[in-house]
């Protein structure tokens, strides 16, 4: 990245305070100092200053400050002065689905289209499936006829597959290929968005196996493909989870791992750049389900109406639970009128159930995120779960019955209380390891399982058991 403080240093009148020049030693990140000089200069219409500021910087960067802009004016402004259609390609292809729509308001068909001859099929699919159906349609017919095709045929994959994020821009050869031929070849390609293996095919386009650079450039120059080929190759279909790509990935150390179709025929690849894009996007996913919010309400551009509209559900769910647990108050106000001390433990709880389910819950799904958690490992988590439940249960309940016996002068109260938290554990460490991993052998995100579902179920399961099992206990508490 560029030095700001060089660029802000130039003439542009009262553009930068003085005190911005002296950034460099404050708490700013350089990101902060360049976004503050954009700003500034967007302010005071210094076009040149900022044209070259731009020019400096990374597209990846660029695209980041113009999601920081505060207007949408401001975004499509910075993106207009990007120099080379080229470099505003590869801006646009940073940039999130939220942005992308605002900064090419105002190009015209016939310049989008120019524009994403320079930008690899996978991230054309991706922007032309973010824009309004109708612009799509006009930017298509307007690039090359194999281009389109190429795009359509990307945007046909169900989003979040495979196929959807894959490039067809790849490098493979007929596994019949001399040595010294696939270099040849390799030198002279020009297409393939990035060669980290080169792949084989089989007669019929079929994926045979796979040779990496090195092995290719040691070998005798007339050896065929066929003679040094790994033929157990990791590779995914079209229609697989893009999730599951990434663990694969993940699990095997790949740079870049082959996408065929049902019949094998080898049609695509997925870099490493892509799953990481990936992974970002389902952590993000798994996240906000986990805290019950939605992911548009994320990108922070959202109105004031907008987020309420998208947080009222899952608010409303902690609603209704909440209300449950005031009618199970109800149900219980005579053990309550009798003894009035119960009072104080209900919140405590009702807190610690919850509590422990979101950790056991959180746990089980990040396991089951990262593939270390399976299903077929059900029972082995669940009752590590119950032992860490019960364990975490006699400590934690000892000490509330400790704690009931000395503040209102009870033993039967404390043996309530802690019993309680106990058989709460218990249930809420089961209920909370159980529940995502049914979730998941029914192939629904287990995320939905954590949050306002499994902490309101155990508000209400705590505030039972302890008010049932203080109705039993009556004759000893008065």
């Amino acid at each position: 990245m560029i030095d700001p403080v060089k660029i802000i240093e130039q003439p542009v009148g009262d553009v930068v305070k003085p005190e911005i020049l002296h950034a460099e030693n404050s708490h700013q990140s350089k990101f902060d100092m360049v976004l503050l000089s954009v700003r500034r200069l967007l302010k005071r219409g210094a076009v040149a200053n900022l044209t070259n500021l731009l020019r400096r910087l990374h597209p990846a960067d660029v695209a980041r400050v113009i999601v920081h802009l505060d207007t949408p004016q401001e975004r499509r402004t910075a993106f207009d002065l990007v120099e080379g259609i080229a470099e505003q390609g590869q801006v646009v292809s940073e940039l999130s689905k939220e942005m992308i729509p605002q900064v090419l308001e105002d190009s015209n068909a016939a310049d989008i289209a120019w524009m994403l001859r320079f930008v690899p099929a996978d991230d054309v699919a991706y922007i032309l499936g973010v824009l309004p159906e109708e612009r799509s349609q006009e930017i298509l017919p307007l690039m090359k006829d194999e281009e389109s095709q190429e795009v359509v045929n990307l945007m046909a994959y169900p989003k979040g597959t495979a196929g959807s994020i894959m490039t067809t821009e790849f490098f493979s050869l007929p596994e019949d290929t001399m040595a010294q031929e696939a270099i040849k070849t390799l030198q002279q390609d020009t297409k393939a968005e990035t060669v980290f293996y080169i792949y084989a095919t089989d007669q019929t386009g079929k994926l045979a196996g796979v040779v990496s650079l090195r092995e290719l450039l040691v070998v005798a120059p007339t050896a065929p493909l066929k003679s040094m080929l790994m033929r157990d190759v990791i590779s995914v279909t079209v229609d697989t989870d893009q999730e599951e790509v990434a663990r694969q990935v993940a699990n095997y150390n790949l740079l870049a791992i082959p996408v065929v179709a049902d019949e094998g025929r080898l049609v695509g690849i997925i870099t490493v750049d892509d799953v990481v894009d990936v992974i970002r996007e389902e952590d993000t996913k798994d996240m906000l389900k986990m805290a019950g919010a939605a992911e548009e309400d994320a990108e922070m551009h959202t109105s004031s109406m907008q987020a309420v509209r998208l947080r009222f559900p899952w608010l409303f769910t902690n609603l209704v639970g909440s209300l449950v647990s005031g009618l199970i108050l109800w149900w219980f106000r005579f053990t309550i009128q009798e003894v009035v001390a119960i009072v104080t433990f209900i919140p405590v709880i009702a807190a610690m159930g919850g509590n422990l389910g979101l950790q056991s819950s959180t746990l089980i799904i990040r396991g089951l995120a990262t593939g270390r958690v399976e299903l077929s490992d059900i029972w082995k988590v669940v009752f590590r779960e119950m032992r860490i439940g019960l364990t975490l249960g006699l400590i934690c309940g000892t000490l509330l019955l400790v704690a009931g016996w000395v503040w209102q002068g009870n033993g039967s109260l404390g043996f309530v209380v802690g019993s309680s938290l106990l058989i709460t554990f218990l249930i809420s460490a089961s209920m909370a390891t159980v529940t995502p991993l049914m979730l998941k052998k029914f192939k629904i995100d287990p995320a939905v399982a954590a949050g306002p579902f499994i902490t309101t179920a155990m508000d209400i399961t705590g505030v039972t058991i302890y008010l049932g099992l203080a109705t039993i206990m009556l004759e000893y508490l008065r």
